[in-house]
């Protein structure tokens, strides 16, 4: 009954057009105060020691790096290197797309910021060299969601946050999914552009090539930082996000020089904004699961699913339709927060490694962001490319079914988001 009760709340108001956060807020306090008796004292206590975690800095650090790349000629240079490595290719422009923001994915940590840091330089280009907006405008759109699933990731901090499962192992799980959904997004792009035959670029020479790459080499230093930096233990995932920041801020400015000193202000006070936002909703979201857990809500879902039999491959089944369905309304860092308190310890009962429950997780929130009505990369394309939300969809599709494709792989094959942490000895 309870648990009824708060979910009829949340999607009341929810279907007001209030921000999640708010409404995350607001059921946690009417149920508070009208139908349970847990002592207030006990709820501040919780509010405190949830949000007062370690791994919850990490998040303004990976949003402070992320927004000096996009500032700082970081993509340019990567684009550059991309185009001169696969531009040859059938679909030669979308391809170094796809690559791009793989690259841009593995520094940033941020799906919005992989599509406009990307987006704004190469759907001009593509435009100009010849392709039709719409192919440009679906390479971008679901490979921007790359960004969240190729480490570092906010995302996954955030599921960290709300599982207490290793950031790291998250991290490293990450690396091959990445790689695969870049090969299958790649492999749509090049299938589509030979097709319709699209254009080529010149094949660059060796030496053009290593001049690209000497020029992108300074961003590209970043991904081992992070990544070894973990790997080797020589600092943690939150020390790594402050590590980039610092990074990212000095070659934006010293070394490319395309940020001047006057602008980092500026930087500063839109990281500040973005993180005060995500901070806000783990706070609530902290509080949701506190309510949630008291009232034996994902207890009594384990139980009862175990009950009626049914196993680890219909669970998986249902959790990425809800998250599916969670995506047509929510934006992932909500998702995550709001949904896995309450899937987590169904899947742990099931024997499901955790780890591999987060990439699922993480890999439906990247189809999300790709389909309306409120897919967040949907949006900021729209707003580089000045296309309607519905010529989005239609231009998106073929992708998206491969993503689709793409999840139903990750979900039922755990070898593929665990073998590379369990390698690196981090399981």
């Amino acid at each position: 009954m309870n648990a009824t009760i708060i979910f009829v709340l949340l999607l009341v108001l929810m279907l007001t057009g209030m921000p999640i956060s708010i409404s995350l807020g607001l059921t946690v306090l009417t149920f508070l105060f009208g139908f349970t008796e847990v002592p207030l004292e006990s709820v501040a206590l919780k509010l405190f020691t949830g949000i007062e975690k370690f791994e919850i800095m990490a998040i303004p650090f990976f949003i402070l790096a992320g927004n000096f790349l996009t500032h700082g000629g970081v993509a340019r240079r990567m684009i550059n290197f991309a185009s001169s490595m696969v531009g040859h290719w059938y679909g030669g422009l979308g391809l170094a797309g796809v690559l791009g923001c793989a690259l841009f994915a593995a520094v940033s940590g941020s799906s919005p910021a992989t599509v406009v840091a990307i987006g704004s330089i190469l759907l001009p280009a593509m435009t100009k060299a010849g392709f039709p907006k719409s192919f440009g405008a679906g390479v971008i759109t679901t490979s921007g969601a790359l960004g969240i699933l190729i480490p570092p990731s906010i995302v996954m901090v955030m599921y960290s946050v709300a599982t207490n499962t290793s950031v790291g192992a998250l991290f490293m799980a990450g690396v091959v999914p990445g790689i695969a959904l870049a090969g299958v997004l790649g492999g749509v792009t090049w299938y589509r552009a030979k097709k319709f035959n699209y254009p080529r670029l010149r094949k660059a020479s060796w030496s053009e090539r290593l001049k690209a790459f000497r020029a992108s080499a300074w961003g590209l230093l970043l991904i081992v930082i992070v990544m070894g930096g973990i790997y080797s233990g020589m600092f943690t995932p939150t020390e790594a996000a402050a590590m980039s920041a610092v990074y990212a801020f000095f070659v934006a400015v010293f070394v490319y020089k395309d940020m001047r000193l006057k602008d980092v202000p500026k930087v500063l006070l839109n990281s500040a904004n973005m993180s005060a936002m995500l901070l806000y909703i783990i706070t609530n979201a902290v509080l949701f699961s506190f309510i949630m857990t008291n009232e034996n809500i994902p207890q009594a879902l384990a139980d009862w699913m175990l009950g009626n039999g049914l196993g680890m491959i219909t669970f998986l089944l249902a959790v990425n339709v809800i998250l599916l369905l969670a995506g047509n309304f929510m934006e992932p860092s909500s998702i995550v927060l709001i949904f896995a308190p309450i899937l987590f310890p169904v899947a742990i009962k099931l024997g499901i490694d955790p780890v591999h429950f987060g990439i699922i997780m993480v890999v439906n929130m990247e189809v999300g962001m790709c389909h309306p009505p409120v897919g967040l990369n949907l949006y900021v394309a729209s707003g580089i490319t000045k296309m309607g939300i519905t010529e989005l969809t239609v231009a998106v599709w073929p992708w998206l079914l491969s993503m689709l494709a793409f999840l139903g792989v990750v979900t039922y094959w755990p070898g593929l988001s665990t073998w590379f942490p369990r390698m690196l000895g981090m399981m």
